[in-house]
């Protein structure tokens, strides 16, 4: 029920890889504590619901409630709504979306943050089958307009705004603005159109790791200097002693993805391994090597010798 995209056996996942059967896709991005993708895997059993959520504690209450209600046609993501639209559904194959209460993010500087902007739409566009829609309900109206502009900007929608219907009105914040007497605003957008730009998934890989040849060092005295990467970046937080060499935690940055991850440096059979360590299964990306890669050459600096780069980096 929970979606792990390192262990998925293609790429993007097809509804048989994740549900085992075909059926209309839908996804709802930021589904909260479940109640609402519970209710409309309730009332519509036909259809495939792929969740995509942020809060760990959110989606750890939507998976209990899930097998508590017995819903085999749910598949929970714990990740960004935009990482599951790129990769976790193929191109034309959505048949619907629904954003219930998105974040507003209010403030003028925090604006670019906002999930429905033009860019969004356009991406969403080359996902959604043709007639697919988008459904937003919001207590925001500002946002509210906002998204209603950024689509109406694309060409690639009819926008109807309409009242919600009432099943929108029963998740966890809407009991809670409806308690404090707030509007609800409500609108639908059908893809008319789709955007000429590509938007393949992210590139994965099967592995990232150096072998070098050389003395396992006494201590890795990595610095927490940011490493920047093409379209985010990549930080060495912590380092480890371990029986047979070292851990470092590192944190992974790129777009619309966020990854926590053990590389070690360890003695092997072949010499002194630099990679990925399979704990929590991480996504081998560009991101990923590119931080293999500077561990890798941080071991250089120490006296290593590069003998086998699996990395795509150009240690050597």
């Amino acid at each position: 029920m929970l979606v792990r995209p390192a262990l998925l056996p293609s790429w993007p996942p097809g509804p048989v890889d994740l549900f085992g059967r075909e059926g209309p896709l839908v996804l709802e991005i930021g589904f909260g504590d479940g109640r609402f993708t519970a209710e409309l895997a309730r009332a519509h059993p036909h259809w495939l619901v792929l969740g995509a959520e942020v809060s760990a504690a959110s989606v750890l209450r939507a998976y209990r409630r899930m097998r508590r209600e017995g819903l085999g046609n749910v598949r929970l993501y714990h990740g960004e709504g935009p990482f599951a639209l790129r990769n976790l559904v193929p191109p034309g194959s959505l048949h619907r979306v629904i954003v219930n209460f998105p974040d507003p993010w209010p403030k003028k500087r925090h604006q670019e943050r906002r999930l429905l902007q033009e860019g969004f739409f356009r991406k969403l566009s080359t996902r959604l089958a043709e007639g697919g829609s988008l459904l937003l309900t919001t207590d925001h109206e500002e946002y509210f307009r906002f998204a209603l502009e950024e689509a109406e900007r694309t060409g690639l929608y009819r926008i109807e705004v309409r009242p919600p219907p009432e099943s929108h009105l029963r998740t966890k914040y809407a009991l809670k603005w409806k308690e404090a007497g707030r509007p609800f605003f409500h609108a639908v957008f059908t893809k008319v159109a789709e955007d000429p730009t590509p938007w393949p998934p992210v590139r994965r890989y099967a592995v990232a790791h150096a072998l070098l040849e050389g003395t396992l060092p006494e201590a890795l005295p990595l610095a927490k200097t940011p490493l920047p990467l093409e379209g985010g970046v990549a930080v060495f937080l912590e380092v480890a002693r371990g029986e047979h060499g070292f851990y470092v935690l590192t944190h992974v940055e790129e777009e619309d993805l966020t990854q926590d991850l053990l590389l070690e440096v360890r003695t092997s059979a072949h010499g002194i391994y630099a990679g990925v360590s399979r704990f929590g299964s991480p996504l081998i990306t560009d991101g990923v090597r590119e931080a293999v890669a500077a561990l890798a050459r941080f071991l250089q600096t120490l006296g290593l010798k590069v003998a086998q780069d699996h990395t795509g980096k150009g240690l050597r």
